[in-house]
């Protein structure tokens, strides 16, 4: 036994520590040695060397014990080898056991377990014990050398197979996995493994050489071929080892009654045979071995033994033989008789749909994920999960985005990145949910590292490295304001088998049952039992719930997957297509629509396949809600009365599209306007309908996105798998509900960039903006491009819904309630909807919770067309408790009796939602009214309970929609004409319940506390309204406080103290005004001067970060300007009343001199008869004199910047902006003030002296042409816009011409030949314009003068305009030079103020000689003989130049492309100018040096190419 013992122990793994050695071991390494003799070892045996010894040796010593040199050699590098392994290796393997694992399934090969380093197998080494479940045993490894390794993987296999075949038992053995003493007992170690082929074909080899022939093929059936099974670092990464498993299996009907023999070569010998070296011409006998399990070890029954029976137990097994081959016969089918009988396929349907047993009608609106670490096997059985577009996935793999779940997933669907510290709460819930898209992307949380410098944590660590914020993360989505109470479902998908109580995804799993309260909404998937088993006991010990009925375990990921696919309609599945080049189609793939995630595309087979419930659909049409495809789809199946077909449907159709399409600009605009609740929407969306074969058609989802990545996603959408395929099909963007056309006109201007961005070549319209927006009335003027739809349908359309109703009649049985329907077909008819209204709300008490939810509905559709609340909100509020399972009580239910006046939708916000809405706006505002006056329910009433009741604004989803809507009741006001105070809601609150509208307005302040527009509105309230400046500053100090570097704060500020000022003076009725008011009204009137110089100093500095961002198209806040100006004419004013300038005419002409800074106040004083009596004036006076001295500068410093500011600037379309003319007005009303004191000269008849004479008429000229604002280029241009009449201008000529002799400044020169100019173009034939070609010296001659930098602009504008060459004309070699100076100066002086305009064009280039070849805008307009709107439209889409008129009136030019601009040709050789083309979408996709025609128009930025062909 002692030789058993001995042989038992050489068997088993060295150590890789040498000092742990026996002799023995010490004999069997060496005779594992290459080139190394038996004999060597035997000699080390003999000198009983052992492992402490064996360190202590060197060569010398070997030699001396009788080794020869070169073996010598040999052995004492082997050992250094070993010694150095030994340092290397990894202390985690020596030191630091982990915790248990399961091995990997038995007789699988494509299970995707895998082992993680230093993991513990929690079965130990063990023999026989029912025949089917495997025995184990563990091999290390580690200390073999690349020369012994594939010997002794070989040996150890075959030992262990035929131990395993002839003791009749299931087993395997694994490489990598070590033993005690030198590791924890299964420890898995892993092993590098280069070619795996190798393992096979030694295996294959070795199996041949050592079983006898005959039982080779059974041997070889038997022994499985080697497994490779990943091992994963502790963080979860994959390591480059493995650890190597054969299993074995010796079938009954392979095996039968058979024993096995194995034969021991001494293949030393044979393979220095087969080298051709020296050897022994004789060779060995085989030695024949018999092994069977005993224990945890094989034991070789044939052994050497001291017994004296050596054969007994040998014979004894043999005839065991056939009574063990019957017990595996009999445990083999035993095993296969369990048979799996599971209806886990229909516990997956009804748990991942709530119930509905249809995802298309699911019950969860939102899925998320949490998963770890993936296999590539089940990746190929995942279209399940890209169909589910989860909301978020948590993913604890830290090599997902490389070969995981992320990388796969990425690959068909879009994904958002991000870390889990993205989640934490540092501003807003809804803004952080909008930066992480959560609600339009899947956000892909990288939960254990694998992103940026994320280091991957081990399971140990994990808690304190990460759990912290992956709880963040779960806590958020779980917020009921940012995933929808009880609607989504949390799913654990676990591809790898969870096994540690410290695993990540049992701390997931306990906060989400913490959070979720329960496991009614968790749902866990895994692939087999054993996975299961460990889940589920793991969360027992840690939650104490038994999950076993929230789990799936007994379908495989492909049965999963098949399964979850089936819940979906073929609609849904199905392939989408676009229309493509030549009536094509084009493949719309699931990741570039979802990318596209701004916008709602409208497919060529939309709805096809779908098996939605048409009742349902239809019914919430009718009654009310927002059109859906399936509407359009329903109406053309057979047996359906076609959709009803609005008049302008056709023309839309065939004269508006067709138009616009064939404009050469990148993006036209087609505005459809209609009235609130007439169909408008419903129109656009039909026309999107018919042209979804012809045009790439899609709805922009929200109007508050990022119009940077709208534009993006148009251009991507128009690209899309056209390549350079040309030309491409449109895209018909239809945009609803935007607010406001500067928003559109941005928009539209972005698109444009895009293209142009793109290189997008624009033979064509490449984009058309169907823009759907409310018209308040129905004084819309329809041009080419606008179309309005209001509430009076005609003879034909009240025909088509009669018919409609007979068939709705026939399909619907709650067709009375359809009263979205019933209004349009009642044509609007007011009875119907007062009788509607006034029936539902009968049972109307304020007192309950639906009839306020209701109350507060219908004020914000009044007054915020566009308004809604969330069924969360909704649900929290009526006390609903929703149930995550179908057939709970919905919404409209709660709604009692109101629930017909209601309809629910999908509301675009930053977390997108679903809602209530009033059906139809007249329903609203009949509510309103009905409320007030049957139910005694004021405005104030339902705005106050708006406002107060906190239960509205706790965290619901849709808490940011509502506070936005709120806040737009609020403030909106409606711009006219006759500029409007207050929102529409405050003015009727004051008007209905005078006095409400403070209370109003404080609860506001309370609800929106860190506001400054709110803040902003008090304050304007209090000095508007009650005149309490005191409290009107408070509220204006707060707004500035919140928004410190707000210009329009700033003028809050300034205008509190203009109307304090203005509201003193108008209060102070003493005559003469007495000195202590002077001075006090004064020093208000300084302090209001400083603050508006404050908001122009702000307005500055907003309009250049604008500029430097690119991204706000805001204009320049003219506020501080004007207020600096209307102080200075309530300073005049002021003046004027008191005793020192109030009487005589000379007094008049001192303040305006005093003011002028002509004359000082102690000169005035002294010249005063009665200086005594006004001495105390005097000194009060001296104490403003910077403010009185400076006060006509500033004035007029202003008076011209603005006149500047828009004259030269317009909209974004390069045309006047016709909403600036409230501004406007108020700047004539100053203008004239100013005009009538600094304009004239009262005191004229007093004087004697010619010469005095002769100076006064020249200033009296002189103040004439600053009083007609003919002192400034852009005064004098604006003459061609405000009607100035041909004789004034002929005046102003005489004058400039009268002044000549007294020396003309450098600026009236210029301006000379400005209003010249202009009288031309209102009167070419009057006497007074100087002839072309002397205008034309004139010039020359200012040009070669020293022009100062405040007139450059102008005057190289005028130069340009009147330069250009022509035939028989001046020859001007500089006019490029001219052009490169006005840009240049433009850019200096405008820079400031023309962020979100763009320069107006003046003038246009005729085809007439002289004065004639210059067409202003007004000659363009008369000879197209279109309305003021009408001509606009043309303008902007430019469809203007198509006409006929305006094509004879003006000069077509010609020029090449170069880069961004084009170079124009001119009469005269060489000379070619640079033009910029106002559309560069127009140059796009053109070759550098193309040949383009075009119409040239002059701004103050330089000469601009118009349609160009």
């Amino acid at each position: 036994m002692a030789d058993e013992g001995e042989k038992k122990s050489q068997e088993e793994d060295l150590s890789s520590d040498i000092k742990d050695w026996s002799k023995h071991q010490v004999r069997q390494w060496a005779l594992e040695l290459k080139s190394v003799d038996d004999a060597v070892a035997q000699i080390l045996f003999q000198q009983d060397i052992n492992g402490p010894s064996l360190l202590l040796l060197d060569a010398g010593d070997l030699i001396a014990m009788g080794v020869t040199f070169g073996p010598a050699k040999l052995i004492i590098h082997a050992r250094d080898e070993v010694v150095k392994l030994k340092k290397e290796e990894p202390a985690s393997f020596r030191n630091q056991p982990g915790r248990p694992c399961k091995p990997y399934p038995f007789y699988r090969y494509h299970d995707t377990y895998r082992y993680m380093e230093s993991s513990v197998l929690d079965i130990t080494e063990s023999g026989a014990s029912d025949f089917v479940e495997p025995c184990h045993e563990y091999k290390g490894f580690t200390n073999t050398t690349d020369e012994t390794k594939m010997s002794k993987f070989t040996d150890e296999v075959i030992r262990f197979a035929a131990a395993c075949m002839n003791s009749r038992t299931n087993g395997t053995i694994h490489f990598g996995v070590g033993d005690k003493p030198q590791f924890t007992h299964g420890q898995v170690l892993g092993v590098v493994v280069e070619d795996k082929e190798a393992y096979l074909n030694e295996l294959k080899s070795a199996i041949d050489g050592y079983f006898e022939f005959k039982h080779k093929q059974a041997a070889q059936m038997c022994i499985k071929p080697p497994r490779f099974v990943g091992v994963l670092n502790k963080n979860m990464t994959s390591s480059d080892k493995c650890v190597i498993e054969v299993d074995i299996v010796p079938d009954s009907v392979i095996c039968g009654e058979n024993i096995y023999h194995t034969f021991n070569m001494d293949t030393k010998k044979a393979k220095k045979k087969e080298k051709g070296k020296e050897a022994d011409k004789t060779e060995t006998k085989p030695s024949r071995q018999f092994f069977i399990r005993d224990g945890g070890s094989s034991r070789n029954l044939l052994a050497p033994t001291t017994s004296a029976k050596p054969m007994e137990e040998y014979n004894r097994f043999v005839d065991s033989v056939a009574k063990r081959s019957q017990l595996r016969k009999q445990a083999e089918e035993k095993h296969l008789s369990v048979i799996r009988n599971s209806n886990q396929g229909s516990r997956l349907s009804q748990m991942i749909t709530g119930g509905s047993l249809s995802l298309d009608k699911s019950h969860f609106e939102r899925y998320v994920i949490v998963t770890n670490k993936s296999h590539s096997i089940q990746l190929e059985s995942l279209g399940f999960l890209v169909e589910l577009d989860p909301t978020a996935v948590l993913d604890f793999d830290p090599e997902s985005a490389e070969c995981g779940l992320q990388r796969y997933f990425e690959q068909k669907s879009t994904v958002s990145v991000h870390l889990p510290s993205q989640y934490k709460i540092t501003e807003g819930i809804e803004d952080i949910a909008d930066k992480l898209k959560l609600t339009r992307n899947t956000s892909w949380v990288l939960c254990n590292g694998g992103i940026k410098d994320e280091v991957p944590s081990d399971i140990d660590q994990w808690l304190m490295d990460k759990g912290a914020s992956v709880r963040d993360v779960i806590s958020f989505l779980c917020r009921k304001d940012v995933l929808p109470n009880k609607r989504f479902l949390v799913i654990f998908l676990l591809f790898s088998t969870v096994s540690e109580q410290m695993d990540p995804l049992v701390e997931t799993f306990s906060t989400f049952w913490q959070e979720l309260r329960g496991t009614e909404q968790i749902f866990c998937i895994c692939d087999n039992e054993k996975a299961f088993t460990s889940w589920k006991d793991l969360i027992k010990a840690r939650c104490g719930n038994d999950i076993s009925d929230r789990c799936i375990y007994e379908l495989n990921f492909a049965e999963v997957n098949g399964t979850i696919l089936s819940l979906w309609s073929e609609n849904r599945r199905s392939q989408r297509f676009l229309p493509g080049d030549g009536r094509s189609k084009v493949l719309l793939e699931k990741k570039v629509e979802r990318s596209l995630n701004t916008l709602e595309i409208l497919c060529m087979n939309q709805c096809e396949g779908g098996s939605e419930d048409k009742i349902p659909i239809e019914e919430n049409f009718y009654k009310g809600g927002k059109v859906s495809w399936w509407n359009f789809y329903f109406s053309e199946q057979p047996g359906s009365t076609p959709f009803i077909k609005r008049d302008k449907f056709d023309f839309i159709m065939n004269t508006v599209i067709p138009d616009l399409c064939s404009l050469r600009k990148a993006c036209v605009l087609f505005n459809l306007m209609h009235v609130p609740g007439c169909g408008g929407t419903t129109l656009a969306m039909h026309t999107l309908w018919a042209l979804r074969d012809r045009f790439r058609c899609a709805i922009l989802r929200d109007s508050n996105a990022d119009f940077v990545e709208i534009a993006d996603h148009v251009v991507k959408l128009l690209t899309h798998d056209h390549g350079e395929q040309l030309p491409r099909v449109p895209v018909l963007l239809m945009i609803d509900d935007f607010e406001d056309m500067d928003k559109v006109n941005d928009l539209e201007l972005l698109i444009e960039k895009e293209c142009v961005k793109k290189d997008i070549q624009c033979k064509s319209a490449q984009v058309i903006l169907l823009n759907c927006m409310r018209a308040e009335s129905s004084e819309v003027t329809e041009s080419t491009d606008t179309v309005f739809i209001g509430n009076d349908l005609s003879e034909g359309e009240q025909k088509q819904f009669v018919q409609k109703l007979v068939e709705i009649e026939k399909t619907h049985k709650n067709a009375d309630t359809f009263y979205g329907f019933m209004i349009m077909k009642k044509n609007f008819k007011p009875e119907y909807i007062q009788g509607v209204v006034h029936n539902t709300l009968k049972s109307f008490n304020i007192n309950q919770k639906h009839a306020q939810l209701l109350a507060v509905l219908v004020l914000l559709n009044v007054y915020c067309k566009w308004s809604s609340l969330s069924v969360s909100l909704c649900e929290e509020f009526l006390g609903l408790q929703p149930k995550p399972v179908c057939g709970t009580v919905k919404v409209e239910e709660g709604f009692g009796k109101f629930s017909t006046l209601i309809s629910s939708s999908s509301v675009e916000s930053k977390v997108v939602h679903k809602a209530v809405k009033m059906i139809h706006s007249s329903i609203a505002r009949q509510c309103l009214q009905e409320l007030t006056t049957t139910h005694n329910v004021s405005k104030a009433d339902i705005t106050d309970l708006l406002l107060t009741t906190d239960k509205l604004y706790e965290s619901t989803q849709g808490k940011h929609k509502l506070l936005q809507d709120v806040h737009h009741i609020m403030v909106k006001r409606i711009y006219s004409v006759e500029d409007s105070k207050f929102s529409p809601l405050i003015q009727e609150i004051a008007n209905e319940t005078p006095g409400q509208e403070e209370m109003i307005l404080l609860s506001a302040s309370k609800r929106f506390d860190k506001d400054a527009v709110i803040s902003q509105l008090v304050a304007r309230y209090y000095y508007l309204k009650k005149k309490n400046f005191t409290e009107a500053k408070v509220w204006a100090r707060s707004a500035r406080d919140l928004s410190k570097d707000s210009s329009y704060m700033a003028d809050t500020s300034a205008q509190v103290i203009k109307h304090e000022l203005k509201n003193a003076i108008a209060n102070c009725k003493e005559e003469p005004m007495p000195h202590e008011k002077l001075s006090e009204f004064l020093k208000v009137a300084q302090s209001a001067i400083d603050a508006f110089r404050e908001t122009q100093n702000l307005a500055k500095k907003e309009s250049s970060l604008r500029l430097q961002t690119k991204r706000d198209n805001c204009p320049f806040n003219t506020a501080g300007c004007l207020g600096e100006i209307q102080v200075g004419v309530v300073v005049i004013d002021l003046l004027q009343k008191t005793p020192v300038f109030s009487s005589e005419n000379v007094r008049h002409d001192i303040l305006s001199e005093v003011l002028s800074g002509n004359i000082k106040l102690q000169d005035a004083e002294r010249c005063d008869q009665r200086q005594h009596k006004h001495r105390t004036y005097y000194i009060i006076l001296r104490h403003f004199d910077d403010l009185l001295y400076s006060l006509k500068f500033r004035m007029k410093m202003n008076f011209d910047f603005l006149e500047k500011f828009h004259v030269n600037l317009g909209s974004g379309s390069g045309m006047k902006d016709s909403r600036e003319q409230v501004v406007q007005n108020e700047l004539f009303r100053c203008f004239k003030q100013y005009a009538n004191l600094f304009c004239k000269t009262d005191s004229t008849s007093l004087l004697k002296n010619k010469t005095m004479w002769n100076m006064l008429q020249v200033h009296e000229a002189r103040q004439f042409l600053e009083r007609k604002k003919a002192d400034t280029y852009s005064g004098i241009l604006n003459c061609l816009s405000n009607d100035t009449s041909a004789e004034i201008l002929e005046k102003i000529i005489k004058l400039y011409d009268f002044i000549r002799p007294s020396g003309h400044t450098v600026k009236e020169r210029i301006n000379y030949i400005y209003v010249n100019v202009v009288l031309s173009r209102i009167k070419l034939e009057s006497q007074c314009i100087l002839p072309y070609q002397r205008l034309i010296g004139l010039l020359y001659q200012v040009m070669q003068e020293q022009i100062p930098l405040s007139e450059n602009l102008p005057a190289m504008f005028i130069a340009v305009v009147l330069l250009w060459p022509q035939e028989n004309g001046p020859e001007c070699r500089s006019l490029g030079n001219y052009i490169s100076q006005m840009k240049t100066s433009y850019h200096a002086t405008m820079k400031e103020v023309y962020n979100g305009k763009r320069p107006i064009v003046h003038f246009f280039l005729g085809k007439k000689p002289g004065y004639g070849r210059l067409v202003h805008l007004r000659e363009l307009k008369r000879c197209s003989m279109l309305e003021e709107g009408q001509f606009a439209s043309m303008w902007e889409n430019g469809s203007l130049w198509k006409d006929k008129k305006v094509q004879q009136l003006l000069c077509r030019v010609t020029g090449e492309v170069k880069g961004k601009f084009i170079m124009a040709d001119t009469c005269l050789s060489g000379l070619k100018l640079e033009v910029t083309p106002m559309f560069r979408s127009q140059l796009s996709g053109t070759t550098e040096r193309s040949k383009v025609s075009f119409f040239i128009g002059f701004s103050i930025r330089g000469p601009v190419a118009l349609d160009i062909n």
